[in-house]
């Protein structure tokens, strides 16, 4: 891994500054982020969805050939 200090005019405080951000850079990978707790949606939701859908489903079921005679 390349760290790239070029903030300063002196060696000694590009190489500090460079040393922080390296010590920076390990600490944000140190922590192990949260861990995720899937949910489940809400009875709410899901009889909207399932009305949206049946609603939908009857309005495709009106397209087609109109019988002739």
């Amino acid at each position: 891994m390349i760290i790239k200090a070029q903030s300063y005019r002196t060696l000694e405080l590009n190489k500090e500054d460079a040393l922080n951000r390296l010590q920076a850079l390990i600490k944000s990978v140190a922590k192990q982020p949260k861990t995720r707790r899937p949910t489940k949606p809400t009875k709410g939701s899901q009889r909207r969805r399932v009305d949206h859908k049946t609603r939908k489903g009857k309005i495709k079921s009106l397209r087609g050939k109109v019988p002739v005679g």
